[in-house]
This record gives C-alpha cells, sequence and structure tokens, in this order.
C-alpha cells in the first residue's frame, strides 16, 4: 500500500478529522487538484467542451475511446499541452480539417500537440483524439497510491480527477459534455445529464451492450462516469433523489434514500434550488476516492453505506452541487470557498440534524485541521500540491473554519443569504476571494477588509488570555466587571464573545477585540465568578487543549506516510501538554500494534483508559486492541475480558461493539504478511 493510498484510508479512521471527505478528506480536495495546474492564474488554455463517444469492456479492463475536444488556443503559441491518464495511448490527434497532428508525451503523462496551421486569436479549435488503454486502477495514474480509474465488475469508474480525456485547468477550467458511453449489457451508467433511455448495441467485441448518452449545456465539472450492476433505484419524497447501490448493499438502501432526501432538502433550503433537481447517489467500490461527486452525481463508497459516519459524507459530498459544480474556484488559492463551504455545509446539515452540541463537538476538530499546517496563507494556497495534508487542511478545514467565523460576524440569517446571493451572482461561473468578499460585503452593510486580510492573506490564530477586576456598584446596582483580552497577533480585528457566568443570570457581551490588548466593561446583577472568552467556539484560536489535537492531528498524518518516527514524536508533543490525553495515548499504542511492540503497545492502550477518556470511543476501542494482543500472544482468556469489555461499554463507535462480539466467537489472527 503506498503512502497516499495509507493516508486516504487512514485519514478516516474514527471521525478524529471529521470522515465526510476527509474529505471529502480525500473526497473534496482530491476533487480539488493536481500539482501541475497548480497556479495563481487561470492556464491558457481554455478548453469549452467536449464530445466523447467512449467503450468500456469489463472483461479485458479495456477503454477506447474518441474525444472531440473545443478549445481557445494559448495566445501566441503553436504548442498546446493537454492533461492525460499515464496508462492511455493516443493512437490518433486530428484537426478539424481531419489532418494529423504531432503529439509528444511527457513522463507525467501530459501530451503536447503542434498544431498543423497557426492559431487565429480568440477562435474555438476542434480537435480529435483516438485513444485506448487498460484500466485496472494498479497502472500508474495521475496521482500515485489512488486509484481514479478502473474498469471492472461489477462497478467501473472513470473520474475526473483520472484525466481519462484530454483536460487542462483540473478544478478550475469549466466546460461543457455530451458522452455517449456504451458498456456490458445489464451495467447501468451514471453522468450529468442523463438523456432517454439506454440503447441496444453491439460491443466491440461482438456481445451485446447498452448505449447511455449525457448532455450537460451549461459550463461546470462534468467530466465522471459510473458504471456498474446496480439494483432498482431506491427514493424517498419526490423521487428527484434516487439511490443505486449493489446488491451486498441493498438492506440499507433505504434508510439512505431517506438520509439522501432529506440532505437535498436541507441543502437547497440553505443554499437555493440547482438547475437541475435530478440526483443520483451511486454507490462506488471501497479502493477509490472517499467520495465522489459531479452535476447530478454523488457516490461513496460500499463501506459507508449504512455507517453513521456515512451520513456526514454524503452531506459533505453533496453540498458539491452548489460549491464546486455551480460554482468552482477561479484558481486554486480560491478553492478554499469551495471545499471550505462544502465542508461547512455538511456541519450546518449535521448541527440542524443533531444540534448544536454536535457542531460545537466537531468544530473542535475541524479547527485542530485549520491549525495543523497553517504556515502558508490560504492566498497562497495555489503554490503547494494539493494532495498533501497542508492544502487539504487549508482548503478544507481552515476554510470551514472561515465561514463558521464569518456566521457569527453576520448572524444565521444574513450569512445564508449572503450565501444564496454569492451563488446566484456567481452560477455557472467561477469564484474567487475577492468576488466572494464583495458578495459577503454587499449583505453586511459593512467592510470586511480585516477580516479577509487575516484569515486568506494572514497566518495563524490568536491565543486569549483574559485579566480582569470586579467593582461592587452602590444601592444594590449589582457589579462592574473591567477587564482586558490580549492575543498576539497585532493586526487581529474581530468581535469575540464574551460569557459571564455569575451568582445568578449568566451574561453574554459581544466585545470588539482590535490588536493585541482590548479593554472591556460589563456590568452585571450578580457578582461574577467565571469569564470565558468565546465560549461558542466561533473563533479559530490557539488553546493548549488545540495544541494537543493539532499533534495528533499531525501524527496520524505522518504515521499514514509511514513516518512512524515522526508520528510518535506528534504523538510525545501532545501528551507534554496533556500527559492524560486519552487519544494521544490510544495513538502510541496502535502505532506500537503496528510495530509488534505488544508489550508497549498494551501499555499505551491502559494508559489511554485511564486518561481523560476524550473522545469516547477510545475505551472500547483501547479494549478490543488488548484483547487481540492477548490472542495473537495466546493468552485467549483475557483476550474474552478485554471484548467483554468492550461490548459492556455500549459504543458502538465504527461498530466497535459488532467487531468485539466477533472476536468473542472466533480470536483473533494477524492478517497474513504482517
Amino acid at each position: 500500500m503506498t503512502a497516499m493510498r495509507k493516508l486516504a484510508t487512514r485519514f478516516d479512521l474514527f471521525g478524529w478529522l471529521s470522515r465526510a471527505a476527509v474529505v471529502a478528506a480525500l473526497a473534496a480536495t482530491a476533487l480539488a487538484a493536481q500539482a501541475q495546474t497548480a497556479r495563481t492564474t487561470r492556464p491558457a488554455l481554455s478548453i469549452t467542451g467536449y464530445t466523447i463517444d467512449a467503450e468500456l469492456d469489463t472483461a479485458t479492463h479495456g477503454l477506447t475511446a474518441k474525444a472531440q475536444v473545443s478549445f481557445v488556443p494559448p495566445a501566441g503559441q503553436d504548442v498546446v499541452t493537454f492533461l492525460f491518464h499515464p496508462a492511455l495511448k493516443v493512437t490518433n490527434i486530428a484537426d478539424e480539417t481531419g489532418k494529423q497532428l504531432d503529439g509528444e508525451r511527457s513522463a507525467d503523462g501530459s501530451i503536447r500537440v503542434t498544431t498543423a496551421t497557426p492559431f487565429t486569436p480568440g477562435n474555438t479549435v476542434q480537435w480529435t483524439f483516438t485513444y485506448s488503454g487498460i484500466l485496472t486502477g494498479n497502472e500508474d495514474g495521475p496521482v500515485e497510491g489512488l486509484k481514479l480509474a478502473s474498469i471492472d465488475e461489477p462497478i467501473s469508474y472513470l473520474l475526473y480527477a483520472a484525466r481519462w480525456f484530454p483536460m487542462t485547468g483540473y478544478m478550475t477550467n469549466r466546460f461543457t459534455a455530451e458522452m455517449h458511453i456504451r458498456v456490458p449489457q445489464g451495467m447501468r451508467v451514471f453522468a450529468s445529464g442523463a438523456t432517454g433511455v439506454p440503447q441496444n448495441v453491439t460491443l466491440a467485441n461482438g456481445k451485446p451492450g447498452s448505449e447511455y448518452s449525457f448532455r450537460w449545456n451549461q459550463p461546470s465539472l462534468p467530466g465522471t462516469i459510473i458504471a456498474g450492476r446496480y439494483v432498482d433505484p431506491v427514493s424517498a419524497g419526490p423521487g428527484n433523489v434516487k439511490v443505486y447501490v449493489t446488491v451486498s448493499h441493498q438492506q440499507a438502501a433505504n434508510q439512505l434514500a431517506q438520509t439522501a432526501n432529506k440532505e437535498y432538502d436541507f441543502f437547497t433550503d440553505a443554499f437555493g434550488g440547482l438547475e437541475s433537481p435530478r440526483l443520483n447517489v451511486v454507490e462506488i467500490p471501497n479502493d477509490t476516492l472517499p467520495a465522489v461527486w459531479a452535476p447530478e452525481l454523488a457516490a461513496i463508497p460500499g463501506n459507508r453505506i449504512g455507517d453513521k459516519s456515512g451520513i456526514r459524507l454524503l452531506a459533505n459530498t453533496m453540498a458539491h452541487q452548489w460549491w464546486g459544480c455551480l460554482v468552482s474556484p477561479r484558481t486554486l488559492s480560491d478553492a478554499w470557498i469551495t471545499n471550505g463551504m462544502s465542508r461547512y455545509g455538511e456541519l450546518m446539515y449535521l448541527e440542524d440534524d443533531s444540534g448544536k452540541g454536535a457542531l460545537r463537538s466537531a468544530i473542535d476538530d475541524v479547527a485542530a485541521g485549520a491549525l495543523a499546517y497553517d504556515t502558508t496563507p490560504l492566498s497562497s494556497a495555489a503554490r503547494l500540491d494539493p494532495f498533501t495534508p497542508q492544502f487539504q487542511s487549508m482548503t478544507l478545514e481552515k476554510g470551514a473554519m472561515i465561514f463558521h467565523m464569518m456566521r457569527g460576524i453576520l448572524g444565521d440569517q444574513p450569512f445564508e443569504t449572503a450565501l444564496k446571493n454569492a451563488l446566484s451572482q456567481f452560477t455557472n461561473k467561477p469564484i474567487d476571494t475577492a468576488g466572494f468578499e464583495k458578495a459577503v460585503e454587499a449583505q453586511s452593510k459593512d467592510t470586511l477588509t480585516p477580516f479577509f486580510a487575516q484569515w486568506i492573506d494572514g497566518t495563524g490564530a490568536p491565543q486569549f488570555s483574559n485579566k480582569f477586576a470586579v467593582y461592587r456598584l452602590g444601592n444594590n446596582k449589582g457589579f462592574r466587571t473591567i477587564g482586558q483580552i490580549e492575543q498576539d497577533l497585532d493586526l487581529f480585528n474581530m468581535p469575540v464573545q464574551l460569557e459571564i457566568q455569575t451568582d445568578g443570570k449568566t451574561v453574554q457581551q459581544k466585545i470588539h477585540v482590535v490588536g493585541t490588548s482590548s479593554q472591556y466593561v460589563v456590568e452585571t446583577f450578580g457578582r461574577p465568578r467565571h469569564i470565558v472568552i468565546d465560549p461558542q467556539n466561533q473563533v479559530l484560536k490557539n488553546t493548549p487543549d488545540m495544541q494537543v489535537r493539532v499533534a495528533i492531528l499531525k501524527g496520524q498524518q505522518l504515521a499514514a506516510q509511514s513516518d512512524l518516527t515522526g508520528a510518535l514524536a506528534e504523538y510525545q508533543k501532545a501528551l507534554e501538554v496533556n500527559p492524560i490525553s486519552s487519544l494521544a495515548s490510544y495513538r502510541i499504542g496502535e502505532l506500537l500494534f503496528q510495530q509488534r511492540n505488544f508489550q508497549a503497545s498494551v501499555n499505551a492502550y491502559r494508559d489511554a483508559l485511564r486518561g481523560d477518556g476524550t473522545p469516547v470511543w477510545t475505551e472500547v476501542w483501547s479494549h478490543i486492541a488488548i484483547g487481540k494482543i492477548f490472542d495473537i500472544t495466546g493468552q485467549r482468556d483475557r483476550a474474552v475480558n478485554e471484548y467483554r469489555l468492550a461490548v459492556q461499554t455500549n459504543d458502538n463507535t465504527q461498530g466497535a461493539v459488532n467487531e468485539a462480539r466477533v472476536y468473542l466467537q472466533k480470536p483473533y489472527k494477524e492478517p497474513e504478511g504482517q
């Protein structure tokens, strides 16, 4: 397993990073980019549309295709570069007149094509590419360690991220697409803009097949194809949202349909209607991206269907219908808008479904991701490789926190109105930070330059401290508190909520914090006993608890990349800040388990059980891990006792209780080759 594939897998453990993407951790970011196009200006080449005919042969894992590409060529150049999947072989490139063109393949798979006649500035050109290849997902692809294209049974997929057609400006170049896809008989095909019923055809191998046609006429990102053997669709509500799963997940289809319909209605209320009300929620294999989205299409892996964490994953994926499809980033430095709002849309749905307490808990995790690699401004994000943890943390997590803070400044209703206005203004267009700022300021009726300067162009987060003195007022009028909020960012300029807990009523007051020191005066009837800065976690800030979370997050990411020494060092940093951190001890136990240092691993898991119990799931999974170690070392009675303790917690996070019951019946055995 390569480092990146490990990263995609381990990012999703137990929801510590918020699973919906890491979302999409990798969903939304894997759909955010590629280093070859990571630049702060739009590509000189602008592709406006495609007409693609393709045939999938699942028996041979083969793809044969012809793609007519309409584009506006770069000014003053006679050589055009297209990004393309390295495993696909181009057999012919022809211009509008049918004249064959010369193409040169680069090591990264891109193709440099020389025009036969000089381009006319501003004119649209149409070239036709004929190509074929074998796609199993195991060959070299555009991103090392990620399976982005596979032609197989029972599910085949050609993701936009795979560059299975000649392309440019990943996530920033919007285009239209007409596609005709032929597949073996019995397979259903999903893409953007289905037209009519499938037609019976004979495939190139002589076997019967079906041809599905799609047409998406508005500029967007309609480049994903999913084909598979799915049971009949399930829907809830008016039926515009349909769920397609394989027979192995059929029992969970009704619940998924209800969730999907509920989420679709929530986002429609929050963001406004889409151009097409149709949405297909489709199962994809477990070994590709954690989620996939395109116009009219939201796909999640089969192992998340029926799993509680899949609710948030689907919400994040569905939010991309608005923030990704309806509007897209102008450059990758603007990806914080679409990635961040899809992430925050996920949290908005969580709040609506489970309450404000669930939102506050999730915000803690998102804030840790926002601060994990906060050394580069979001305005410079396009300089980074978008598949790195740094780019993901910045655009997903810090982006979400910016929207959360913006909501706190504007208020709930003005915030939603500002989002709707931005979507309306930039429908079917790319959106950039400057344009988004203007759209929000139009709603707030106030300048937000200090806010955007701090969080888009700057780095770091404030670490607040509070000094105050309490004075009794005469004539039984209560108390006056005179205080001073201090923090370490000289340019900080934001309203911050104070919660004054008194002998009687708790008082809330908003204080405008400017610079490193800001005074405040609060009058209360009851004597103040405790003052909390930002009690609702509306501001991204540094705290000792956040330092623990950040260190653990960075440790997880290093472990996912097989840097176990670096990961252990980060976990130890977390324990230096909080010696009773159950999560830090659990992660150390997990790391030592991988190294088969069983005694040290058990010690760490025992420390987790004796720790602060945060998060709660560390208890059940520590018992299971200790039980596994006892099974491996031939101590079955002690293993059974640990599994029983796990069951007694009644905490089925990520199926923990179910797994413990399995090992009560049958001893755990290490996977072969471990």
